[in-house]
């Protein structure tokens, strides 16, 4: 029982709440304990409210999922999982993530609040609306980046980096809806009816439009946000990012990426990779130079 509670938690996708840990890294204080350990509390907590999430999400769409070709398989869609479990389960992560998030911070007990409500309401009703449905995916990443701020003394942290999450993320939703239809082709909308209001080429545009903004946005960042060397040296991580987006975008246009992004992420190389050398670039440009 315990397995398959874990395993409808989604700890894969707690891949997502790294974005926690934003704040601590570009304000140049991840090597310092305190604000680090804080932060790590924060990325703990938020990984209990979206599991909670998950399987509130599941709870609503089982019926859905049974007739899904991938989905079918989750713990809860199986019967692998009963009902009462899950909905027990969740509503104590819920409250235990509220409260101790509270205990921590109560301003990143807010961010967390507001998180949760509102992907109950996606949950419920949003994500059957096209666009708002994606939208409500990018405040999501947004809230878990404001939670990391609140977490620290901010001194450096840079509101483009609110503007490049929102982006991103928006790529990353898009993304995901495209290759959920290119994977159910004809029946998606029976199994998803949101991707009633999409086409291909539609998402094709949309992803066009945020991709490109991204890397736009991603490289005025990167010599003109205040609080950055003035040797411009953070210019040398623009490369990464263009490279980790077209490759997740050859991804979804050669039909590999089915899955969720963090999935994906989880499984190919060449963007783990890109990921890691980013992120080792991002740390050595404000922490060795």
């Amino acid at each position: 029982m315990l397995k398959h509670l874990f395993k409808a938690m989604r700890p894969r996708q707690w891949t997502k709440n790294g974005f926690v840990f934003f704040g601590l890294i570009f304000d140049k204080q991840l090597f310092l304990p305190e604000p680090f350990l804080r932060t790590l509390e924060g990325f703990f907590l938020f990984c209990l409210i979206s599991s909670s999430v998950y399987l509130f999400n599941d709870i609503a769409d089982i019926e859905a999922d049974r007739r899904h070709p991938e989905k079918k398989h989750r713990p809860l869609a199986s019967g692998e999982l009963p009902v009462g479990v899950a909905t027990a389960a969740a509503v104590i992560l819920a409250v235990f993530a509220l409260a101790l998030g509270y205990l921590l911070e109560p301003w990143f007990a807010a961010a967390v609040a507001v998180y949760f409500v509102i992907n109950l309401l996606y949950s419920r009703w949003l994500k059957h609306v096209p666009v708002l449905d994606v939208l409500i995916i990018s405040a999501g990443f947004v809230l878990r980046v404001a939670g990391g701020v609140t977490l620290i003394t901010v001194e450096r942290f840079s509101p483009w980096l609110y503007v490049i999450t929102v982006l991103f993320s928006l790529y990353l939703g898009f993304g995901k809806r495209r290759a959920e239809m290119s994977l159910l082709e004809k029946g998606a909308g029976s199994h998803r009816k949101v991707l009633d209001g999409y086409t291909i080429p539609l998402l094709d545009q949309y992803i066009t439009i945020v991709s490109g903004m991204t890397i736009v946005t991603y490289s005025l960042y990167s010599f003109s946000a205040e609080n950055l060397p003035e040797n411009h040296s953070m210019m040398l991580t623009i490369p990464f990012v263009v490279y980790g987006i077209f490759r997740y975008l050859q991804l979804i246009q050669t039909g590999h990426a089915a899955g969720s992004p963090e999935e994906v992420a989880l499984k190919d190389r060449p963007l783990q990779a890109t990921v890691i050398l980013w992120g080792l670039a991002v740390i050595a440009v404000f922490y060795l130079s």
